[in-house]
């Protein structure tokens, strides 16, 4: 009879050891930290730890990136087995200014509105020999270049489309 029970108190002692089958996001919290050069919560750091209730299957060697030149957010991506996740990242001001410089942009929010939520546009789109229209209500505030919800039916959701000029926008990935 104790022949019995020595193996299986072997097995709910070795229970703890497969629950570490999964990635500690406390580690990932740490190579974050360590990647971005500041704690979470800090400017310039994640906006918040990872979230615990992630069962990511345990990595080697995690890799990390910034997701863009802004760097809004890390992605920390395991090769095998494959998974990523994204950490949003606190930006700094002067990133964010600096990564829209270099793409030759400014930030929408930047700039006065030219469309005002209520305000009755022009939905288009077109190319070379062809153009649709659209009628709608702008349903929030919108700078040039800035997207926002338009509402065009009363019982269907709004669509997104791109500020162009006072009461015109475009649809996003049609140019002007």
């Amino acid at each position: 009879m104790l022949k019995l029970l020595l193996p299986a108190s072997a097995l709910i002692a070795a229970t703890p050891a497969a629950a570490q089958d999964f990635q500690s996001t406390e580690a990932l919290d740490t190579l974050v930290a360590q990647f971005t050069g500041k704690a979470i919560g800090e400017e310039g750091g994640a906006r918040a730890a990872v979230d615990r209730r992630l069962r990511l299957a345990a990595c080697a060697a995690p890799q990390l990136e910034w997701r863009t030149d802004a760097h809004d957010a890390v992605v920390v991506r395991c090769m095998a087995p494959s998974w990523r996740i994204f950490v949003p990242v606190d930006a700094a001001p002067a990133a964010r200014a600096q990564a829209a410089a270099a793409q030759g942009r400014t930030r929408p929010a930047d700039q006065e509105p030219v469309i005002r939520r209520g305000d009755p546009i022009t939905v288009e789109a077109g190319a070379q020999g062809f153009s649709i229209t659209r009628d709608g209500i702008a349903m929030s505030d919108a700078a040039p270049g800035a997207r926002l919800l338009v509402r065009v039916e009363e019982r269907e959701p709004p669509i997104q489309a791109v500020a162009v000029q006072p009461g015109r926008a475009t649809l996003p990935g049609w140019t002007d």
